[in-house]
């Protein structure tokens, strides 16, 4: 029996031994290999090794050297001496473009060269970021010993000082003096292309967001102006943008009250530059041979009009591009209205209106058939049951009108019709709509037709906004209305 006993207490002895070792921490290990830096901070172990004490110097000289004392946890990228030397005298006799400098180095938190990811971006104590790639590069520097270990965090000797670079917005507002494109993409802080972005700048207030409020190509497109994320920004030289924005002029037709605005103009810069900006830093060697801009225009990249070198910023990197061409038809993207998203109102009762979840039925070739939205009308108890729909960005030319209106549900076949433009009158008697600028003839809606009909054509002669839309009921109480989508298809001009 005691014999048991003793062979029970040698194994308990091994259980808790194996349970002390498994909560030991990566930072206890370090303490086991005798590494006298864990007992010293961060400031103290860059100071005093001798292969990065210029760093340390100007941690003293900025007063960081008390925040790396302190006990919260930190990462110092640390530049070598000889890395030193190549840093501009100018920036180190500057107080405040050295603080910036020192704070580009350092990250809250710990970073050890041992990740999860193989590339991570991390926001430095001067709000900019930078990437670490795999377990040997920091932004444009190699690390050349990682991993030295502090007290409160840890450090990586990199072969390249990091100067905050700018980035793309402000590298845009550099530009501004020299570069047509540049010019105009900072001016549109002052001039709103949409009356919302008027409205944005006036509420808003400085800090979170107010950088993409205040101008609207950073509040449409993208907020270049962001540290966090990466872009890529195509910035055409003055010929080849001006040739762009030439094309786009006849479809961007638009007046104003004040002779001293070409509003033709600015549009048309507008829908020549809000497609030379995409979400991701592409290295040259990355760069594809098409890409696809947000609003879905697509164009070839063309690499042989790269002008020297790319740029890299501190949130991406802009192209110097001789021009970037991309063809009319490609450029006069598809207006789609969805018929769930009646936006303008209606005229009817509300309770009629079904907004379906729907799935087409099998192929012919028994493949899943696809999902998608619509809505319908089915008893409207109405005659001329109408559904309000309104779009931006139509271009000045004339369109091709298509719709999908799927009747699914009633054998009895049932008109209906588009019309567009006109006013709705709320104190009228009967159907609201007056001042239609055109009818379009009634068209019958067969049973379980999923295909798209073509419905005529419309000219816009001025961009902008479509006007009201109407999607009109037959004159019967009991005729259906329904509506997958519409299609705006744009034409190029002879």
């Amino acid at each position: 029996m005691t014999l048991l006993k003793l062979k029970y207490k040698k194994l308990l002895f091994v259980i808790l031994a194996i349970g002390f070792a498994s909560c030991s921490s990566p930072w206890d290990d370090k303490e086991n290999t005798g590494d006298e830096n864990l007992n010293v901070t961060l400031n103290e172990a860059i100071s005093t090794t001798p292969e990065t004490a210029e760093f340390g110097k100007l941690l003293s000289q900025t007063g960081y050297d008390k925040i790396l004392a302190a006990s919260k946890t930190y990462t110092v990228f640390v530049p070598t001496n000889e890395a030193m030397k190549a840093v501009s005298t100018t920036l180190l006799n500057n107080p405040e473009a050295l603080k910036k400098f020192v704070e580009n180095h350092i990250a809250l938190t710990s970073f050890s060269s041992v990740r999860n990811t193989d590339e991570e971006r991390i926001q430095m104590l001067s709000d900019k970021y930078l990437t670490f790639k795999g377990s040997t590069t920091i932004g444009d520097a190699t690390i050349v010993t990682a991993d030295h270990y502090a007290a409160n965090g840890v450090y990586h000797i990199i072969n390249k000082a990091q100067a905050p670079k700018l980035n793309i917005w402000e590298y845009v507002n550099s530009q501004a003096g020299t570069s047509s494109m540049s010019n105009y993409l900072v001016s549109l802080t002052a001039f709103s292309i949409y009356k919302s972005d008027a409205d944005a700048k006036l509420t808003s207030t400085p800090g979170f967001l107010a950088d993409s409020l205040s101008n609207s190509y950073l509040k449409n497109v993208y907020n270049l102006n962001n540290e966090k994320n990466s872009y890529t920004l195509f910035l055409m030289e003055d010929e080849g943008y001006d040739a762009e924005v030439i094309k786009m002029k006849p479809y961007l037709n638009k007046s104003t009250n004040d002779p001293d605005i070409d509003s033709t103009a600015i549009y048309s810069k507008y829908f020549t530059v809000r497609d030379m900006v995409f979400p991701k830093a592409y290295t040259k060697e990355e760069l594809p041979d098409e890409l696809t801009s947000r609003f879905g225009v697509k164009f070839d990249v063309d690499k042989t009009k790269i002008v020297g070198e790319p740029i890299v910023l501190s949130n991406g990197i802009v192209y110097i591009m001789k021009k970037v061409a991309v063809e009319l038809e490609k450029r006069l993207v598809t207006t789609i209205i969805q018929g769930e998203k009646n936006n303008g109102g209606y005229y009817g009762f509300r309770s009629r209106m079904l907004y379906r979840d729907k799935k087409e039925p099998l192929s012919e070739l028994l493949t899943s058939g696809q999902l998608y939205n619509d809505l319908m009308v089915e008893l409207p108890n109405l005659a001329k049951f109408t559904l309000f729909y309104r779009a931006n960005d139509m271009f000045s030319t004339k369109y091709k009108i298509y719709w999908r209106a799927i009747n699914d549900r009633t054998a009895n076949l049932f008109e209906q019709q588009l019309a567009i433009g006109g006013e709705i009158n709320l104190t009228a008697t009967g159907f609201p709509v007056e001042n239609i600028t055109k009818t379009f003839p009634m068209v019958i809606v067969p049973l379980n037709n999923y295909e798209e009909v073509e419905i005529g054509e419309f000219q816009y002669n001025t961009a902008g906004d479509s006007g009201l839309i109407s999607l009109i009921g037959g004159t019967k109480a009991t005729s259906a209305l329904t509506l997958d989508y519409l299609r705006f298809v744009p034409e190029v001009k002879n």
